[in-house]
């Protein structure tokens, strides 16, 4: 596998995907004034003044009873300066406290909610500083229940609440076989609390609410739970009522607030390997009843027959905003963040980077084509680093995405967007490499940042701490 950074020419680059047997959208040279400066428009008269989109970005450092401190804070001015008119979400924020997924995750509560608020200003503040204006700029809040991967209370500690029993999972996991899934009456409560975390960030200033169903946390999980007795499982009528009940309680109580919906469009089984060995999937002898938007007897093909119906039934309640994702980062994250180094408890990438990347632009512009009304926003642009605004403007130039999402690339080089719209040359120095030492952090008790290229987080003490993990590890 070749570095991107070693590609140094657009034929190098193309030359080399070519010869990986994909064929990624490219443009040699990348317009200021381009398809990505160009506005976007909802069905509601909103305007969205350009086409980047900042994808919710965790970092594990709330308070302990959720509130956001100046870590965060730090976070969403960046979000702030980075010029995206779309803010997905700003980061996942927990509707409750038995569904965090780390014990500093964000909660949105009653305490909470002018805490939250403060933040929401932090980020338009910081933009209104630099762009004059927050008249074009869409934001979110992402509202999740971690499900499977909840750990509220400790950060070594998983207490999950499974929609049902995987073998894989399970296993991997260490989820006792006599552990009872959540019951149809807690998905009932869920529900309100969605509702309620709705209605408050309405009341504090957000554009849309994102009811989160991607990455292995429940509601994307709820969408495989085809052998799920009761009302929430087994048909796919019922496997989408969870979406279809908070949607028809946040229309019914916060009118005029804008729903949006984060999906893993495909998921693939979970992947494991030796230290420094390349992922191999875990497979089971019940693999055809797990994964969506894989084919049932192949689990390791993309069928997207149900990732359709999704989006139909989304458009259908009135849904506008998808943002798409794949698979989850906790047991494959090779489809969902294409990076060469992996963090500390992942695996060798089993291809290279950049075909994942393909396979996520290839299946947003299948689902694009097939939706065009709806906006959709496209993730896995990071590892594409130096290439990434070519790629990313003949994406939208030839209406594969409506929007550019990016994730780790805001991290290390948040004004990543404002530069390419302003026609300057990327800041090679601080262009995100996927050392994945956000992940890795937090998988060891630490904060996320980006500890190579930022230098906040180079000179936190969490950094020498990090290295000396690494080393051990």
């Amino acid at each position: 596998m070749k570095k991107i950074a070693q590609l140094r020419t657009p034929q190098q680059f193309t030359d080399y995907t070519r010869s990986l047997g994909i064929d990624l959208p490219f443009d040699e040279s990348v317009q200021p004034d381009g398809v990505l400066a160009q506005p976007y428009t909802l069905k509601t008269g909103k305007t969205i003044g350009n086409r980047f989109c900042a994808l919710p970005m965790e970092g594990w450092d709330a308070t302990a009873d959720g509130k956001p401190t100046e870590l965060v804070h730090q976070r969403w001015k960046n979000f702030g300066i980075s010029g995206a008119k779309l803010i997905w979400g700003g980061e996942a924020v927990a509707v409750r406290h038995d569904g965090r997924a780390n014990p500093n995750q964000l909660l949105l509560n009653e305490a909470n909610q002018p805490d939250l608020e403060r933040l929401l200003q932090t980020l338009k503040i910081s933009h209104a500083e630099k762009f004059s204006s927050v008249d074009d700029l869409l934001i979110g809040l992402q509202l999740t229940h971690s499900g499977r991967f909840s750990r509220p209370n400790e950060k070594t500690c998983l207490e999950p609440k499974i929609a049902y029993h995987h073998p894989v999972l399970d296993s991997l996991y260490n989820i006792p076989a006599d552990l009872p899934p959540i019951t149809d009456s807690e998905l009932d409560d869920l529900i309100g609390d969605y509702v309620r975390a709705a209605q408050r960030a309405q009341a504090i200033g957000f554009d849309f609410v994102d009811v989160k169903h991607c990455h292995g946390y429940l509601g994307h999980e709820l969408l495989s739970a085809r052998a799920r007795p009761g009302r929430y499982g087994g048909s796919f009528a019922n496997r989408t009522r969870f979406l279809r009940e908070i949607v028809a309680g946040i229309q019914r109580d916060c009118p005029g607030l804008q729903i949006g919906v984060r999906l893993s469009a495909f998921d693939f089984p979970p992947f494991r390997a030796p230290a420094g060995e390349a992922g191999k999937p875990l497979m089971s002898e019940d693999d055809t009843i797990y994964g969506f938007g894989a084919d049932p007897k192949h689990p390791l093909e993309i069928q997207l027959d149900e990732t359709i119906q999704f989006l139909d039934l989304a458009e259908r309640l009135g849904i506008e905003l998808i943002c798409l994702t794949a698979g989850s980062p906790y047991y494959n994250p090779h489809i969902q963040r294409p990076a060469l180094f992996p963090p500390s408890d992942g695996y060798a990438p089993p291809e290279d980077p950049l075909v994942g990347v393909s396979r996520q632009i290839g299946v947003v512009a299948t689902l694009k084509a097939q939706f065009p009304a709806l906006a959709i926003v496209g993730s896995a642009y990071t590892y594409l680093q130096d290439w990434l605004p070519n790629v990313a403007q003949a994406v939208v130039r030839e209406n594969k995405a409506d929007f550019i999402g990016l994730g780790r690339m805001m991290l290390a080089y948040p004004e990543l967007p404002a530069d390419v719209l302003a026609g300057k040359p990327l800041d090679r120095k601080r262009i995100c490499r996927t050392f994945s030492d956000c992940t890795t952090a937090p998988r060891k008790g630490l904060v996320s940042g980006c500890y190579p290229l930022d230098p906040m987080y180079k000179s936190r003490p969490e950094a020498g701490a990090l290295q000396e993990l690494k080393k051990a590890a």
